[in-house]
């Protein structure tokens, strides 16, 4: 998978506002009431991640997961990244915490 350019980054970005760059990585942290509700949300994305054949860094502070994405092999973001923001986001359970 190619690396994408600072332009298509940008612009992709755009479609994931609760996302940020970090460095030449995607990131989000979502917030839970406890640490049971983050551990259930890690475990879907252990899931997701396994499906996608793509696996996000994950940090775990009781109740809040951040998780990063880039594509190692590519030595930046790629479409793989952008699409698992995407996925991810849609295994968040409405009592996500901001």
């Amino acid at each position: 998978m190619d690396k994408l350019t600072d332009e298509n980054v940008q612009t992709k970005l755009t479609e994931l506002p609760q996302w940020s760059l970090n460095g030449d990585s995607l990131q989000r942290t979502f917030g839970f009431d406890d640490f049971v509700g983050s551990m259930a949300f890690v475990s879907r994305i252990a899931d997701l991640a396994e499906q996608m054949q793509h696996h996000p860094d994950i940090m775990i502070r009781y109740s809040k997961v951040t998780l990063t994405l880039s594509t190692h092999d590519a030595g930046g973001l790629t479409e793989s990244d952008f699409s698992f923001a995407h996925a991810s986001d849609a295994y968040v359970p409405a009592t996500e915490k901001a």
